[in-house]
């Protein structure tokens, strides 16, 4: 007689489930132990530590999950503490390793700039590992009403020390041959000033309105904005290992090695800011009220929680990315060849107001140095005044061709503007639809 088929989802009783949880959690709850003791005792919480915190509390909450604890009326609130536990504990991952690795980005910070991070990082940190207690003291509750048996000892902290490493390897990797190095690292420039331009497009600024953070967070930095940045810059940042770590033109110019610092510090802001935000909106939001999120919101402090998404996070993570830019123009300037090209003036009118505003908007979206240059005199092709005296000396000398000289990416997109007679019908190319886009805007 053949066997019926066991059900797919087997229901266990709760008492049943118990010395199951009970043997998942001891080292859990161990580790806990000792991260208080730290806390309380002032005591250095490291890297590692951290990272032992995020992977026990991990697992617990994927046991949990896989029994369905979320859905259990009994253990939904225990399943709420360990994940929010675990958000935080990532978060405060990234600011500790920021702090940790500050010293070897080689960032061009002041002595007050640095110190302002540091300050401002160690109040988020503590508003993190003071929230992590919180949860964690609930937790234990939360955990004793359902009858599990916390233990009282704790892992040894020497477990958490980190090894001091001030011993290297020699430096010679750097003849590693790279095609095209130069052409790599402008794109790795432009990913960079492409991310650093939507944020700026967000226009937040630091702010002690508690309803304008709650606005922003809300409305412009939600987790899957954050998550796009985050994986722009995590593309920079392999592409930068890939094909620019350890290679002749990293060798050759000294500032290309602190770039990178530029990378890094917004990447681990934004992972901060992700998780963070992910807390927020998965055990905190005010979109979706539960009791549970309730619960959540009388441990970590909401305001002071969207205080560090904005004023720490994202005014940190801008401020480094501007201050890249600014590295990646000086960097530009000795790798980019400058190129000179003869061009058509605009037939009939020259350069009147339309193709001086589209020159104008090419050497802005490109952010390059575009010069006319008329009788050995440069005049900035930046500027439509600047232009516009152009064309009244052109005109004036009656000259049908002058010279533009500046970036070659830049001049490439003059030229086929020019080839199309600088639009002057004002059907703009393909090839050139950024320009609508800009006109649009502007």
């Amino acid at each position: 007689m053949a066997q019926e088929p066991k059900p797919l989802i087997e229901i266990i009783s709760e008492d049943d489930f118990l010395p199951l949880v009970q043997e998942t959690c001891v080292e859990f709850f161990r580790t806990l132990n000792a991260f208080v003791s730290a806390i309380e005792n002032n005591s250095e919480v490291t890297g590692k530590f951290y990272s032992i915190l995020i992977q026990e509390t991990q697992f617990v909450e994927n046991f949990l999950d896989e029994h369905g604890a979320r859905e259990n009326k009994t253990w939904s609130l225990f399943t709420e503490y360990i994940a929010s536990i675990r958000n935080l504990a990532k978060a405060a991952f990234y600011i500790n390793h920021l702090r940790d690795r500050y010293p070897f980005y080689k960032l061009r910070d002041s002595h007050e700039e640095a110190n302002k991070f540091f300050h401002d990082g160690k109040k988020v940190l503590s508003f993190l590992n003071n929230s992590i207690l919180k949860l964690y003291q609930e937790s234990k509750k939360g955990a004793a009403e359902n009858q599990i048996s916390i233990p009282g000892d704790s892992v040894d902290p020497k477990e958490f020390s980190e090894i001091e490493v001030n011993k290297y390897l020699p430096r010679n990797a750097s003849e590693e041959k790279v095609r095209e190095e130069e052409e790599r690292i402008i794109q790795i420039f432009e990913k960079m000033r492409s991310v650093s331009k939507l944020m700026r497009e967000l226009k937040i600024s630091r702010t002690n309105s508690v309803e304008k953070i709650k606005e922003i967070v809300l409305s412009k930095l939600d987790e899957r904005k954050i998550l796009m940045f985050k994986n722009m810059v995590h593309i920079a940042q392999s592409e930068f290992d890939t094909y620019i770590k350890n290679t002749k033109v990293e060798h050759k110019h000294e500032s290309i090695k602190g770039f990178r610092g530029y990378i890094s510090v917004p990447l681990h802001l934004m992972e901060v800011m992700y998780w963070l935000c992910h807390f927020y909106e998965r055990h905190e939001d005010e979109i979706r009220q539960s009791e549970r999120k309730l619960k959540i919101s009388t441990l970590v402090d909401k305001t002071d929680l969207l205080e560090c998404i904005v004023n720490f996070c994202f005014v940190y993570c801008q401020h480094y990315m501007q201050e890249g830019d600014k590295l990646s123009k000086e960097i530009l300037s000795s790798l980019v060849k400058t190129v000179r090209l003869e061009l058509p003036v605009p037939h009939p009118l020259g350069f009147h107001a339309r193709p001086s505003t589209y020159i104008s908007l090419i050497a802005r979206e490109h952010d390059a140095d575009i010069w006319v240059v008329i009788d050995d005199e440069k005049y900035n092709a930046k500027s439509v005044m600047s232009l516009l005296q152009v064309g009244g000396i052109v005109a004036d000398k009656g000259y049908r061709k002058v010279i533009f000289e500046g970036d070659p990416k830049a001049l490439a997109d003059v030229k086929i503007l020019a080839q199309h007679n600088y639009c002057e019908d004002n059907k703009i190319p393909p090839s050139l639809g950024y320009l609508k886009a800009v006109l649009n805007t502007t």
